[in-house]
C-alpha cells in the first residue's frame, strides 16, 4: 500500500491559534514574542518545504537559507495580518498557498534573469569542445581568443562609452582571460561572479556581454577573411 503523506506536524492547530492572537493584539512586546516563540518557525518550515517540494532554485540571493528569510519576511510584513479566519480557510492552507504563489513568481523572474545571461554561456559554449582548433594563420582558437581579449582592451572606449560599462567588460575580459585558471567558467554561477566584482545590474551585464559578443564574431570572421586580427579597416 502507498504510504500517506506526512501531515506538515510544525504548522498546527495551535500554530493557527499564535496567529490569531498575534493579529488581534496590539501590545508589540507581546507579539514579537508570540512571532518569535510559536509563529517564526513553522513559516520557516513551510517555506523551507514549499522550495525543495517545487525546487524554486532560481534566486537572485545567495542562498537557499537566504531566500527561505526572505518569504518569512514577506508573510510577516505583508499577509499575515490578512488572514481571517471567518473565511473558512485553515492557516496552514492559507500561508501555504500565498507562499507558493510568491515562489512561483520569483522564480519566473529570475529564470527570465538567467536566460538573459545566457548570451555569456552561449558565447563561451559555442568554443567549447574545440579550443584547440587551427584557425589560418598556424594558431589556434584559445590564442585567437587570447588575442582578442587584449585587443579588446587596447579599444574599450570605442566600445564603451560609460565608465560603468567599462567596469563590467573589464572583468569580463579579465575572466575569460584566466579561463585556465578559474573552477567556475563555464558555469552559470558566472554572472554572479561578475556581479560581485562590478557590483552592476543585470541588464548592464547583458548589454556589455551582447558588444563584447558581437565583437568578438566580427573581428572572428575578419580574421578567417585575411589572415590576421584587424581592429579597424584601413
Amino acid at each position: 500500500m502507498a504510504r500517506k503523506k506526512a501531515k506538515a506536524n510544525y504548522f498546527t492547530s495551535e500554530t493557527e491559534e499564535y496567529i490569531k492572537k498575534y493579529n488581534v493584539s496590539t501590545d508589540s512586546d507581546y507579539r514579537a514574542k508570540i512571532f518569535t516563540e510559536f509563529i517564526y518557525l513553522p513559516f520557516y518550515k513551510l517555506a523551507e518545504n514549499i522550495i525543495h517540494t517545487f525546487k524554486f532554485y532560481y534566486t537572485d540571493v545567495e542562498s537557499i537559507e537566504d531566500l527561505k528569510h526572505e518569504v518569512v519576511s514577506m508573510l510577516l510584513e505583508e499577509k499575515i495580518m490578512k488572514f481571517d479566519p471567518n473565511n473558512g480557510a485553515k492557516a496552514y492552507s492559507y500561508f501555504g498557498t500565498i507562499v507558493k504563489r510568491w515562489l512561483i513568481n520569483y522564480n519566473n523572474k529570475n529564470y527570465k534573469k538567467l536566460k538573459q545571461i545566457g548570451s555569456f554561456d552561449d558565447m563561451e559554449e559555442s568554443f567549447e569542445g574545440s579550443m584547440n582548433v587551427k584557425l589560418p594563420g598556424g594558431i589556434i582558437l584559445s590564442q585567437f581568443l587570447d588575442m582578442w581579449v587584449e585587443k579588446s582592451y587596447d579599444k574599450m572606449d570605442e566600445l564603451f562609452s560609460k565608465d560603468n560599462e567599462k567596469k563590467i567588460a573589464d572583468a569580463v575580459l579579465t575572466i575569460f582571460k584566466t579561463r585556465n585558471d578559474l573552477d567556475i567558467f563555464k558555469k552559470k554561477a558566472l554572472y554572479i561572479y561578475i556581479r560581485e566584482m562590478t557590483d552592476c545590474e543585470t541588464p548592464h551585464l547583458t548589454k556589455v556581454i551582447s558588444i563584447l559578443k558581437e565583437d568578438f564574431y566580427s573581428i572572428y570572421h575578419k580574421y578567417h577573411e585575411k589572415g590576421r586580427i584587424i581592429i579597424k579597416d584601413m
